[in-house]
C-alpha cells in the first residue's frame, strides 16, 4: 500500500444506498463524502447502518473486502423473537443458506448497556408489543449479499435492525463516528493491514 493512499471512515445512515452515482429513491454515498476517487471497500445494504471504510488504494480495497484477507466484521444485530440456544449453536457452527454454507460466526447477546450508544434509526424500526427482542452482536469474516440478516432468518430471528459495528481494529463507536460523519482515519493506524 502506498503511503499516498487515502483511508476515510463514514458512518452510513439507514437508506443511503452504497454508490457515487445518483439513484431514483436513495441518497447516495455522494451526499456524505464529498472526496472525489474514493470508493467504498466493501458494501452496507440500503437498509443497513454503521461503519464503512472508503478508499483511494485498489490493493487496500481489496484487502478489507475480500474474505481471503480475513478482516473481521463486527455487526450488531436487533432481531425478533427470544434468545434460544439452538439458534446460537446453528450461527457458530456454520449456517447452511441454500447456496452456500456459512463460516462458524463468533456470537454474543448484548445487553442494553451494550447498544445504548447506538444513535437513533430514521425511520424507527417496526415495534410490536406482543413479539419481544433482542440484540446479537455477529463477528465474521464473509460478507456476501444479505449475509448477516439470512443467517438470523434461518436461526429463527427476523432482523430489524442491523449497525456494522467495526471492521478490523475499527470501531465506529471508538470513533465516536456521529451519523452521516465521514472522517479520514491517520495513515499509522492501517500499517501492517
Amino acid at each position: 500500500m502506498s503511503h499516498e493512499s487515502l483511508v476515510w471512515v463514514l458512518n452510513k445512515p439507514y437508506g443511503v444506498i452504497c454508490q457515487f452515482g445518483e439513484h431514483e429513491k436513495h441518497p447516495s454515498l455522494k451526499k456524505y463524502v464529498p472526496i472525489p476517487d474514493v470508493y467504498p471497500a466493501g458494501r452496507l445494504d440500503t437498509d443497513s447502518e454503521g461503519l464503512l471504510l472508503l478508499t483511494d488504494d485498489g490493493q487496500l480495497q481489496a484487502k478489507i473486502a475480500h474474505p481471503k484477507y480475513k478482516m473481521e466484521k463486527t455487526y450488531w444485530a436487533q432481531v425478533e423473537g427470544s434468545v434460544h440456544d439452538a439458534g446460537l449453536a446453528m450461527l457458530r457452527q456454520g449456517v447452511d443458506l441454500g447456496d452456500f454454507v456459512t463460516q462458524p460466526a463468533n456470537i454474543r447477546v448484548l445487553h442494553h448497556t451494550d447498544t445504548a450508544a447506538l444513535w437513533p434509526r430514521e425511520p424507527p424500526i417496526r415495534v410490536r408489543q406482543t413479539v419481544p427482542d433482542f440484540w446479537l452482536e455477529i463477528r465474521i469474516r464473509e460478507g456476501k449479499n444479505r449475509q448477516v440478516r439470512r443467517m438470523c432468518a434461518r436461526a429463527g430471528w427476523p432482523c430489524l435492525r442491523l449497525v456494522r459495528i467495526g471492521i478490523g481494529p475499527f470501531n465506529v463507536l471508538d470513533l465516536k463516528l456521529a451519523l452521516g460523519e465521514c472522517r479520514r482515519i491517520p495513515m499509522p493506524q492501517w500499517h501492517g493491514l
